[in-house]
């Protein structure tokens, strides 16, 4: 007998972090989504609104996106309700014909609410970490407890790096079985080199990264000027926005390097390839990291990286496109004076090509599916079943969290009472017709 056809999911991308916002989640919700659709899987997405945009939109390839009426409370994340959203995520899930539920981002309280009540109503649930978290100060703490609640009871969950998946069940508690590394990729149709390299002996450095502490902007601060005065042909351009820019600024009047140092400000995603083909090498100074795209992007336009040895990123790249440093500006520097030797080495339409053999969509949202295969096959269990995980999370946490799920599991029998589910319309799946950008969807 031949094999069975693979099994086709209905998937709901949950997390505060969306279109029209950029970063690297959003990207990855996005095209991730895009080649699920591809493979013949539903998607839909989930977020709060951003500004006037609320309400129900389609984007490329009928990917159908909710925009429920919640406003950002703190750095794009939602204010936490806990049974708030819950008749909102409750009528999707019915609507859509969910069959798995997808949280994306620990700072994400959107994503943290839907996968608690999917859990009440029975639904498999997946969890994606995009960061690294530390175990010392209050912050990560709280953020450690929250997420050993969350997970108490997640179907399986997906790391970004191997890293980053021995961060993640040292503070959740998940058995590392139940945690699959899938990494990151590139748009390599969208992040192509320039025709033709920079020319003359000038050296342009580019940075494109938020302007803040994690990301090492205190580093740059010391770093550029030694190597402007080690090396009179060097120029950087800084793309980005945050806090610290006021430092840089200070940093290029001490020492009159405004002829040598170009503040951007926040670059738009669309305009980021531009920025990086105009350099020769791409400098990324933070302090965490579980993965950091923008170091594959860079890579796919042919630049070569000089990036710290933190978190996932020695895993990002091969050594010969890459040049690793400890997080110190001596030991930076170092590292770009070495990065200039290399350049005459570097052939951009070649490390391009790498890249395309090394990362792309489809390969991870193949991958993907198959951690919904393995949650989908899952066994389901009840209430009082999932109580004796919640139990286990601490003697006074685990007593709080068993009642948190208690009252939303009442929470939610009431729904059911007040509005059957059979009284809620399932939607028709509907497919526009449209121009696919096959290059970017189906390379292998």
């Amino acid at each position: 007998m031949g094999d069975s056809p693979p099994q086709k999911h209905r998937i709901l991308m949950v997390s505060d972090f969306y279109y029209p916002n950029f970063g690297g989640v959003e990207n990855h919700v996005y095209y991730l989504s895009q080649c699920l659709l591809k493979l013949g899987h539903k998607v839909v997405v989930v977020t709060h609104a951003y500004g006037n945009r609320s309400g129900v939109r389609y984007m490329t390839g009928s990917l159908k996106v909710y925009y429920v009426p919640w406003r950002p409370f703190f750095n794009q994340s939602t204010f936490p309700t806990l049974y708030g959203i819950l008749p909102i995520i409750r009528t999707i899930l019915i609507r859509e014909r969910i069959t798995v539920v997808h949280g994306h981002q620990t700072f994400s309280t959107l994503c943290h609410d839907a996968l608690l009540h999917a859990r009440i109503m029975g639904y498999k649930v997946v969890f994606t970490d995009h960061s690294l978290h530390g175990f010392g100060d209050v912050g990560s703490i709280h953020m450690n407890k929250v997420m050993q609640f969350t997970l108490a009871d997640v179907s399986q969950a997906i790391c970004v790096s191997h890293t980053s998946k021995e961060n993640t069940v040292l503070r959740s508690g998940l058995a590392p079985e139940k945690v699959f590394v899938i990494p990151n990729a590139v748009d390599t149709a969208m992040f192509k080199p320039a025709l033709e390299r920079p020319g003359g002996l000038e050296i342009v450095v580019v940075v494109i990264s938020r302007l803040v502490y994690r990301k090492g902007a205190d580093l740059l601060v010391e770093v550029i000027p030694e190597v402007c005065r080690l090396h009179p042909n060097v120029r950087f351009i800084i793309g980005g926005d945050g806090p610290k820019r006021v430092r840089l600024e200070e940093m290029r009047e001490k020492h009159s390097l405004f002829d040598r140092v170009e503040l951007l400000g926040a670059v738009p995603h669309a305009q980021v390839r531009s920025v990086l083909i105009s350099g020769h090498i791409f400098l990324t100074c933070s302090l965490t990291e579980a993965f950091c795209m923008a170091i594959l992007e860079a890579a796919s336009c042919g630049l070569l990286t000089v990036s710290t040895r933190v978190g996932g990123v020695p895993e990002v790249l091969p050594d010969d496109m890459i040049v690793l440093a400890e997080p110190d500006p001596g030991d930076i520097v170092q590292a770009i004076q070495k990065a200039i030797y290399m350049l005459p080495e570097i052939d951009p339409q070649v490390m391009h090509n790498r890249m395309r053999e090394l990362y792309n969509w489809r390969d991870v949202a193949k991958r993907t599916e198959i951690v919904y295969d393995r949650a989908s096959k899952c066994p389901n269990q009840s209430l009082l079943e999932s109580l004796s995980r919640y139990l286990s999370c601490g003697a006074w946490a685990g007593k709080l969290f068993s009642l948190v799920m208690i009252l939303g599991f009442l929470f939610w029998h009431l729904l059911e009472l007040w509005q059957p589910a059979d009284d809620i319309e399932e939607v028709p799946d509907v497919i526009f017709s449209h121009i696919c950008d096959e290059e970017m969807l189906q390379k292998s």
